[in-house]
């Protein structure tokens, strides 16, 4: 049996997860930044969409909200966060099936979903990981699949370069680097994503917040031994 990746909790220590909430409502500007992410998102009902990291499950509710016959799920590596979210979930009397995994493969398959969405989880992986996890993402989206991920960017000015101290203090420097050089698009691109550009930005309290949003796209090439098409993705 494959052993689960170690992974860094919502705020940085496993005995915080319980005020993850708090935490956000005192620091960010949350009616914004997540109906920011919903509008991106936009939730159709003929799509299958998943939430990469669905944390304490405030995006779900309001996803689902938005649209209530979209076929909706989420994924995280946190069992502790997972019971959060499943109260909630079970409070609001919605149907989303919440999946753990091990940090390594996603347990789905390949071409499974119409969108992918995070938000703010890649600010609390390394390198290695982001490409690990993105590619993981690349390969459950369909062809032209959409990806959108909400996190820490390039910070706009020194005010939100060094407010956003406190966010490296919690989640460590080392995984918060990448996001405030404005790398993160870089990272996506390795990964096999196309059309990556910045839809939004705001900022706030502790840093410039950033939605990134790419595609999966088909490329169609002719193996003319064998006379067939076939997907290079």
């Amino acid at each position: 049996m494959q052993k689960t990746q170690t992974y860094i909790p919502a705020l940085g220590y496993d005995f915080l997860t319980a005020y993850y909430d708090l935490a956000i409502k005192l620091t960010m500007p949350e009616k914004k930044f997540r109906r920011l992410l919903v509008d991106i998102i936009k939730p159709n009902s003929n799509e299958k969409i998943l939430e990469f990291g669905f944390g304490t499950a405030q995006n779900l509710l309001l996803v689902k909200k938005e649209c209530t016959d979209v076929d909706l799920q989420g994924v995280d590596i946190d069992p502790k966060v997972k019971e959060i979210a499943a109260y909630k979930i079970k409070k609001n009397n919605l149907p989303i099936p919440l999946d753990l995994y091990d940090g390594v493969t996603l347990p789905y398959g390949n071409n499974q979903f119409d969108k992918v969405y995070s938000c703010l989880v890649f600010h609390q992986l390394d390198a290695e990981t982001k490409i690990k996890c993105l590619k993981e993402l690349f390969r459950v989206l369909k062809p032209n699949g959409k990806l959108i991920i909400a996190d820490w960017g390039e910070a706009a000015n020194i005010l939100m370069r060094l407010t956003f101290g406190l966010v490296q203090i919690l989640d460590g420097f080392k995984t918060t680097n990448d996001n405030v050089r404005g790398l993160m698009p870089n990272f996506i691109e390795r990964a096999g994503f196309d059309n990556v550009f910045i839809a939004n930005s705001i900022n706030t309290a502790i840093g410039t917040f950033s939605y990134f949003t790419a595609r999966k796209n088909e490329i169609i090439k002719v193996d003319f031994q064998k006379n067939r098409w076939h997907s290079a993705s």
